[in-house]
This record gives C-alpha cells, structure tokens and sequence, in this order.
C-alpha cells in the first residue's frame, strides 16, 4: 500500500474534485465518518457544509484541509467493506479518527484505491498539527496495516512512492471532453510536485515529455500582466492544440505564485543531486563510441536522462537542457558548469569524431593493413633503406625518399657552413 498525504486551503476543491469522479461514474463515496446520514444519503452541499462549519471555528488558518490516497497492488481486489476498514485504521492510526471525513473509491486506474477528504480543524477550534505527518505518522500506520490485512507490501517488490505517468496520446484525446483536462492535471500535479525544477523553461522541459506545456502568454497580453498561467496540450511539433486549463482551476493549485515559491525550494533541494548528473554525463561524454550529438542524447536516455538541445530561429544550439527521470531533477548545462555546456558539450563530441577514420569500402582488413603498412613506410623511410636505392643506382630525384634525402644533406650542409 501507498499513502499519500496532501495539505490544502480549498475543502470545496477537494471535494469538487471527488464529487466530479461520482458524476462520470468512476467514484463512489462508501463512507462519511461523524456525518449524521449515511455516504450514499449525502448531498454535495451537506458535505461541504459539514467541513466548512468547523473551518469558520478558525479563521486564520489558511491550511486546513486534508486530502489522502491510499493506493493498493493492482493484483488485489479489494472489496467495499475491506476498503472501508483499511481507511478507518489508517485514519485512527494517524490521530483523525474523531474527525469528519469522506472515503471515495475510485475506479479510473488500473490499481484499487481510495481518496480521503477531511479537515485539520477540531470541533473546539484548534487546527492538527501535520508537521512530518506523511513521514512520521502515515508510514508507520501504512506497515502496521500491510501486515493486519496481508497487503502487498510497497518496499517488497522495491516500489517507490510515484507517480508513474505517460505522455499523453493526442491523437486519442477529444479536445475539450473531460479526458483533455484529466489528462492535463493528472501530468501537472505529478510534475510540479515531484521534480525539481527552478524555472518556468526547466518546467516546461518535464511537461512536454508528455505532451503538455505551461504558458504565461506574450508580454504584453494580461494574462502576462497578471501574472496567470495556462497548461496546454502540445503535438509532436510543439504546437498547442486543444482547450487550455488555467493553473488556478487546477486544485492543487499550480499557479504562478506557487511555482515562485517552488523556483527558490528547488533551488537547495537540487544540490545533492549535482555531482550525479555530473557523473552520468562524464560516463557518456568519455565514451570512445559516442561522437555525435544523437548519440550522445541516446545514451543518456538509456540512464533515464532526456537531453534537450536549445536552438534558436537561425539553426544554432545555444543551450542545453538535463532532464533526469529517475531522480527527478532538472539542470541547464550552464547550472552544472562550464565543461557542461552545449558549446563544450559538442566542442568535445566535435573533436572525437574528427579523431575517427571514415571507413574505406572495398578494402578487406588485410588490404587495409598492407595499405597502411605501406604508406607508412613511404612517409617515414630509414637511412639504411634510402642508401640502398643510391647504391643500386635506381634512385629517383623526383621521389618522396630523394626530397627527404636531399632535404637533409642540405640542412647538415647549411649547418656546416655556419
């Protein structure tokens, strides 16, 4: 099992985002614990009145919603009753078990797993505190309850806690249906919120891995003025098609202002994780095989590395982008150092393949030994081999050996006469 927890400031989003999943027949809400009906008698509007009552018992608190999914193998099959149980230990476990919440079972993923909504604010007005609560609390619930119901372990078969996403089919997409937009937040919160990236172009080199891009409109335009931002659908050749998503009607929220704070974090968070990138563009750069640019972005793929050249209208590289995968982590050649550079980077690529001798067709290995035999002993003739051709009198003023011969008395004779 995986638990992840994410803080908010919008209850409503949270349930909107649930609410919207019943709507289109891919949710369920199979539990409201401490509401007075039963999940399946609840109106929307009675659920939210119930989480924003207790949000008004404290105001200053902007944090103040919870939203958990509790994610299962794909090969368990989980029914109503288990997922309400899992829930309801897990929520005991991590101290919201005296507190309003909803369990929504979600059927959009090829795995089992349940979305959790509740607030952070009690009845007596005091907020929870959640400070390492993923870390602390929700772990050590996790395996308590992996071992209480035999669930699959997530560590036992080496799972990292992910978000796995893939770039979106645009020729499958019906632009401006539910599937454009599900398919643009599920990528963006995925990739705002796991890699690390200091910058709105380091962003956009993750996004359009799959397809999406982030665009804050031309300079003059208000969007630009107020700082908005859009998240669109983008084809093969980068051009934007479809309906765009505002980053403000995303509910995690993934606005400019958001990005600002997330630009500087990242900026500390990244460090560690420097010198492996480092390392891992060394390896290939080293490497006697790859003296081209293709090969080089090919190599580095097999490392879960995506290599962007930056070029400008005119055909000319002037940047250079490392995307790593694995990590999840973002760097500009320039942010690495100078020898990572795409004027260095294809300076030394450059240099490596003038170093390589073109293959002559026509020429088996033996020949090609002989060949090369021979011209070397043309250009670096011995002494012995030149007195030789003089005493037999078949010596040739005009051949290369009789130029070197000739050259060489002269110089001694110049010397001499100095």
């Amino acid at each position: 099992m995986v638990a992840k927890v994410i803080s908010g400031k919008d209850i409503q989003g949270a349930l909107n985002y649930n609410e919207q999943k019943v709507m289109e027949g891919k949710a369920l809400c199979i539990q409201a614990n401490l509401f007075k009906k039963e999940a399946g008698n609840l109106n929307f509007y009675e659920k939210l009145a119930r989480f924003t009552d207790l949000n008004e018992k404290n105001i200053r608190t902007k944090t103040n919603t919870l939203h958990i999914s509790l994610n299962f193998d794909v090969t368990e099959k989980l029914d109503v009753l288990t997922l309400n149980q899992i829930a309801s230990q897990y929520m005991d476990k991590i101290g919201f078990g005296d507190q309003p919440y909803l369990v929504y079972q979600h059927t959009d993923a090829a795995h089992p797993h349940v979305h959790i909504v509740t607030t952070l604010i009690q009845q007596n007005g005091k907020r929870i505190p959640i400070h390492y609560l993923g870390k602390n609390q929700s772990e050590k619930a996790r395996k308590e309850i992996e071992t209480a119901f035999g669930l699959v372990q997530a560590q036992s078969k080496g799972k990292e806690q992910k978000e796995m996403i893939r770039p979106v089919d645009v020729e499958k997409v019906v632009y401006g249906k539910s599937e454009t937009r599900r398919s643009i937040v599920n990528i963006v919160r995925m990739a705002t919120r796991s890699y690390k990236y200091t910058s709105l172009p380091e962003l956009n080199a993750v996004l359009r891995q799959y397809n999406v891009t982030a665009e804050r409109g031309t300079d003059k335009s208000k969007m630009f003025a107020r700082k908005g931002l859009m998240y669109s659908l983008i084809d093969q050749k980068g051009k934007r098609i479809g309906i765009p998503v505002k980053a403000s009607a995303i509910y995690s929220k993934p606005t400019l202002a958001f990005l600002e704070k997330q630009f500087k974090l990242n900026e500390v968070l990244r460090l560690p994780l420097k010198e492996p990138m480092k390392k891992a563009v060394d390896k290939v750069l080293l490497s006697k095989a790859v003296t081209t640019k293709e090969q080089f972005k090919c190599e580095l793929e097999k490392s879960g590395i995506t290599v962007l050249f930056r070029t400008n209208t005119e055909g000319r590289t002037y940047g250079i982008t490392f995307v790593d995968n694995q990590r999840r982590v973002v760097f500009n050649g320039s942010d690495l150092g100078k020898p990572y550079s795409a004027t260095a980077i294809l300076e030394k690529l450059s240099a490596k393949e003038d170093t390589v001798k073109p293959y002559r067709p026509g020429f088996t290995d033996k020949v090609a030994s002989q060949e090369k035999y021979t011209h070397e002993a043309v250009d670096a003739p011995t002494n012995s081999m030149i007195q030789d051709l003089v005493t037999a009198g078949d010596f040739d003023r005009s051949s290369p050996e009789a130029a070197l011969k000739l050259g060489r008395k002269r110089k001694r004779r110049k010397g001499r006469n100095l």
